[in-house]
């Protein structure tokens, strides 16, 4: 039974002790959803499945929504969230970041590394040890490289963070180019032309909006470098696959390493999977065992917040799309 002086807070499509317990554990009851119904007296929803299956019909005393994932496009395009929204919606973004960030960091240092030639050998060959790969391309070191990190939100400072101790050098691009803690430079979005010619590799964290699409595209992987890895842990739509592809068959760049893909799945047969410098991983920068555990914290963090009536993490602004 719900206690009077304690906030209720709904939990839905399905059941998740971790999460029911992080909502207790921060001042508040739980209530499940039935039927994709919410009920009457939830002041807050936190919602654990997509935005195709969220509710249609939402009580009046909802305030807060509480969604999964840190990235959100597929909430505006659905039209679940719009502009002018009464209601508060956070994501997850930040709750994700080492863990995201750790894979990116692996992925730039295979590519770097040479990693996928040597994995696709099957005899050893004392020839490797020149450091070149059967591409001719030279394997180099993340020490004294700068790397550009396209969106530094939580993810991209926490690879900047990475970065640090193997001695490489970061360019940060945000929004407002408000400087990032650890960043030898931070350039604002729109003086993101400035960017290309200064850095040896790239890292794609940014969230996916109308106005980042393809902002890694033909233009830009022409004046990368013939050594440059272009990582991407985002989202597909950031870069453009076939221009990424012409790059990459005429070796004007380093390679690719990719955790999310346009389109995505990756279909059987693309380029992208038999390319020696490509590699794909099947968007689990973020496994389920690892996320359950780092949301149900950032629920907890959140419920204790809106039962205190302090701002909320990851606040979602609708009329930005992110």
């Amino acid at each position: 039974m719900a206690s009077t002086d304690r906030p209720v807070i709904a939990l839905g499509p399905d059941a998740n002790d971790p999460i029911e317990e992080s909502v207790r554990r921060a001042g508040a009851d739980v209530v499940l959803t039935h039927d994709g119904t919410v009920p009457e007296n939830a002041r807050g929803l936190v919602w654990l499945g997509g935005a195709d299956d969220f509710p249609t019909s939402l009580p009046d005393g909802l305030e807060w929504v509480q969604l999964p994932s840190a990235g959100v496009e597929s909430w505006f395009t659905s039209g679940v969230i719009t502009p002018g929204t009464r209601l508060t919606w956070t994501s997850a973004a930040g709750a994700y970041s080492d863990t995201v960030a750790e894979h990116a960091l692996m992925l730039l240092l295979a590519g770097v590394r040479g990693l996928p030639a040597y994995l696709a050998r099957t005899s050893w060959d004392d020839d490797a040890k020149s450091g070149t790969t059967d591409s001719g391309e030279t394997t180099r070191t993340l020490h004294g490289a700068t790397v550009g990190i396209v969106g530094a939100g939580g993810i991209g400072r926490t690879v900047i963070r990475m970065l640090a101790p193997l001695g490489a050098h970061t360019i940060a691009v945000n929004r407002s180019g408000r400087e990032v803690e650890g960043a030898g430079r931070t350039i604002p979005t729109s003086e993101i032309d400035s960017l290309w010619d200064d850095v040896d590799h790239i890292v794609v964290a940014a969230p996916a909006t109308d106005r980042t699409r393809h902002i890694v595209g033909a233009a830009e992987l022409a004046r990368l470098r013939p050594h440059s890895w272009v990582v991407n842990i985002a989202r597909g739509s950031l870069v453009d696959t076939d221009a990424l592809v012409e790059a990459l068959r005429a070796e004007t760049i380093g390679g690719a390493a990719l955790d999310v893909t346009d389109p995505e799945p990756l279909p059987d047969g693309h380029p992208l999977w038999t390319l020696p410098n490509a590699i794909v991983t099947p968007h689990v920068a973020n496994p389920w065992p690892v996320q359950e555990a780092a949301l149900a914290r950032h629920v907890e963090a959140n419920v204790a917040r809106f039962v205190a009536g302090e701002p909320l993490h990851a606040q979602i602004d609708p009329a930005a799309g992110y």
